[in-house]
């Protein structure tokens, strides 16, 4: 079957702006109805996974299955231990990964999806806690089921009713009530959340050491006698925006910006100065240690954008935002 277009410009042309607000009205109102439909179950069901030893299952089929794998994640990643099982690889073999510890959550709108109702006798016969999320509290799962989430929705956003958009977005949404409740319940914070993103920028800040990211090697010192051109050449050659000067038994520091500055200053007798005349003696400094987080708080206080990095007094590398 060929679904002809509708050529811009011409009197079918849909009111794009319309429909897609229509579509956020449907799916709002349906969200906002879903806290009237909370009750016991809900709070149950949390009690029941914060006094698990297992993991939480999450399975569905379709499109309640790729909202399932959002759910688990999420779940997984705010301190709760849980992964998305698909029903069809579940029937052949998967199974064996439930144990009777599990607790298991089954999405389902209808609440018949052949493929799930099918492991009812075996969640039975293990011992398994189920939640069923469906939109037919009496349907065969949510019958079946030892808390219910009702997700029922007045309509959806398709205008054929067939595609599922206000039900999956409901669907979402009570995940993420599960997930954020769990997440309070357990105390999460975000040092917990950065333990479980560690690629992230949050694990960055919060998990790494300055000495996990600063420039080590080759760091471009001069003397404090050096002239303006040794001071470029060795900032050119380090590429950290600054060039270090040993000054008896410390270090100063001369910035690119010092270097404009001083252009300005002097003009072209800048080039008659030495590193002493330029740097700054007292730099900002960090020990080996400091957290990333802590290091980056200095650096936003301070309006820099490099901090040197000592241990016992000595310079040993130079961390950069």
């Amino acid at each position: 079957m060929t679904i002809n277009n509708v050529q811009s410009g011409t009197s079918a042309q849909l009111d794009y702006l319309a429909s897609a607000r229509r579509v956020f009205d449907i799916e709002s109102q349906a969200i906002s109805q879903l806290s009237e439909k909370l009750d016991e179950d809900f709070s149950t069901a949390v009690d029941r996974i914060l006094n698990s030893r297992g993991r939480v299952i999450v399975c569905g089929m379709g499109k309640s299955g790729i909202i399932g794998k959002k759910v688990a994640a999420t779940l997984a990643s705010t301190g709760t231990p849980s992964f998305f099982m698909h029903p069809g690889e579940a029937y052949h073999g998967d199974l064996g990964m439930v144990t009777g510890e599990d607790v298991f959550i089954a999405i389902s709108n209808s609440g018949e999806t052949e493929e799930v109702i099918k492991l009812l006798p075996f969640l039975k016969d293990n011992g398994n806690f189920l939640i069923a999320i469906t939109g037919s509290p009496s349907s065969s799962l949510a019958q079946a089921s030892d808390c219910h989430f009702d997700v029922h929705v007045e309509q959806e956003a398709c205008p054929l009713q067939l595609a599922p958009t206000s039900s999956t977005t409901a669907t979402l949404a009570m995940g993420d009530a599960l997930a954020v409740t769990l997440m309070e319940a357990r105390g999460f914070t975000p040092e917990h959340f950065a333990r479980f993103h560690p690629g992230g920028s949050l694990g960055r800040r919060l998990l790494c050491f300055v000495e996990d990211e600063m420039v080590r090697d080759d760091l471009p010192f001069v003397d404090v006698n050096a002239k303006i051109l040794g001071v470029i050449e060795a900032m050119t050659r380090g590429g950290l925006g600054l060039t270090l000067v040993r000054a008896g038994s410390g270090v100063g520091v001369v910035t690119d910006g010092d270097l404009r500055r001083a252009i300005e200053r002097y003009g072209e007798s800048v080039f008659s100065k030495n590193a002493t005349d330029l740097m700054t003696r007292s730099p900002v400094t960090v020990s080996v240690g400091t957290r990333v987080e802590d290091a980056l708080a200095v650096m936003g206080a301070r309006k820099i954008t490099s901090l040197l990095v000592t241990n016992d007094r000595d310079v040993v590398g130079v961390f950069k935002k």
